[in-house]
């Protein structure tokens, strides 16, 4: 297909792989971050301790250091859409259990612990799988834009996951739970109904050295290697998701709703920016964008760090959405359009652990500093360290920097 019809929102859209693919995501998406308020705000009630929901956060990323590389050759070497179908099946399985103990009552910290290091552990092979597929499922010379339609289905999942989780444990502690079950189970049929619209590359016998192979790439391409390590820092000192039952419960004074809404503001920023970035691409100076971008991201960290009014939190909670969203295509598209194809399974599964430990490990370091220095100081503290980051990556990688064209 030519790139003159292929690139358009409307063409992808009328595409039934892609919109399978598109709902998959967002399903398992939406489950994620029912999970989250869920788990966060009980483990919170359960022990008052910011650096309980922290290491909520190391418990999740464990298993994606630990089996980065099994996962990313799992990936290259299997069908990459039965993998996100079995990974999705086992998560319906986790959350079913967590239902079953919120509704008995027997539900303890460990019980959500152990949930969240299987919920990794499937999240470990489904998150490579899930982004090598993109590349296979969008039409030649589209993939910035179906990268960026795709962020804004999970961005749509992620405005009504935050709150449908906060108004549902509202309801019950049980009910979140179950209605995850309900939407995994969804997202593995959705899954299974993909067709590939490019082929996958064949595969080939093994070797002891195709595990190592995507650190290998990554190490000999300066721009993907500052690509995934600017999100590794930025995000690990700028993250505030963890901190915001604090927020939610001690500094705006809101309940179980108003965390749901925190949660879903800065969805609602990145849908924005989706649907501006589906209709314009962006053509020139995509590094430099990148930088800028990161550097927004730090900025709506501080100033919604310092807030005391729910209104100022949520505009800046949504322009820190809209700023990472810029960041999460062009990083997105960089990698894909870089990587041979036999290779992307590899090279996502490390650039995921990279995001898993910018999002899990910075919410292990947000419940640790904030334990240490008052929930206001750490998250400013962090804000600022991802604007010294930026500017530090911009000197560090000059070629990511001057980086024009996705291409």
């Amino acid at each position: 297909m030519s790139s003159t019809t292929s690139t358009g929102a409307g063409a992808l859209l009328r595409q039934g792989s892609f919109l399978f693919f598109l709902s998959s995501r967002s399903l398992s998406r939406f489950c994620s971050l029912i999970g989250i308020v869920a788990m966060g705000w009980q483990i919170y009630d359960l022990t008052g301790s910011a650096f309980a929901l922290g290491a909520v956060g190391l418990v999740g990323f464990l298993p994606s250091a630990l089996l980065v590389f099994v996962a990313g050759h799992a990936v290259d070497r299997y069908e990459r859409k039965r993998i996100v179908q079995a990974c999705q099946l086992a998560q319906a399985l986790t959350a079913a259990f967590l239902a079953w103990g919120a509704f008995a009552g027997w539900l303890t910290v460990i019980d959500i612990f152990v949930a969240t290091l299987v919920l990794g552990t499937t999240a470990a092979f489904e998150m490579p799988a899930t982004a090598a597929l993109l590349p296979l499922i969008a039409p030649e010379g589209s993939l910035q834009r179906a990268t960026a339609l795709s962020s804004g289905s999970a961005q749509l999942a992620t405005i009504a996951g935050p709150a449908l989780g906060g108004f549902a444990y509202a309801v019950s502690p049980a009910l979140p739970y179950a209605l995850m079950v309900l939407f995994w189970l969804s997202a593995a049929l959705f899954a299974g109904a993909i067709q590939l619209t490019h082929s996958a590359a064949p595969k080939r016998a093994a070797t002891p050295g195709d595990l190592f192979a995507g650190v290998h790439f990554i190490r000999k391409s300066p721009p993907i290697l500052g690509t995934i390590s600017l999100d590794l820092f930025a995000v690990l000192f700028g993250g505030v998701t963890a901190l915001l039952p604090i927020y939610a419960r001690d500094i705006l004074a809101t309940g179980p709703w108003g965390l749901g809404i925190l949660r879903a503001a800065p969805a609602v920023g990145a849908l924005l920016m989706t649907t501006l970035l589906a209709r314009h691409t962006i053509h020139r100076r995509v590094g430099m964008r990148m930088f800028q971008a990161v550097i927004v991201f730090g900025a709506a960290t501080v100033v919604f760090a310092l807030s005391q009014w729910m209104w100022l939190s949520v505009l800046a909670l949504a322009a820190l959405g809209a700023a990472d969203t810029v960041s999460v295509v062009i990083r997105f598209s960089l990698v894909q359009l870089a990587t041979p194809d036999e290779m992307r399974g590899r090279v996502g599964a490390v650039n995921f652990l990279f995001i898993n430990a910018s999002n899990n490990l910075g919410q292990f370091e947000s419940g640790v500093t904030a334990a240490l220095f008052g929930t206001m100081p750490a998250a400013v503290l962090g804000g600022v360290a991802t604007v010294a980051i930026a500017l530090l990556w911009m000197k560090l990688f000059p070629s990511l920097r001057d980086v024009d064209r996705l291409e």
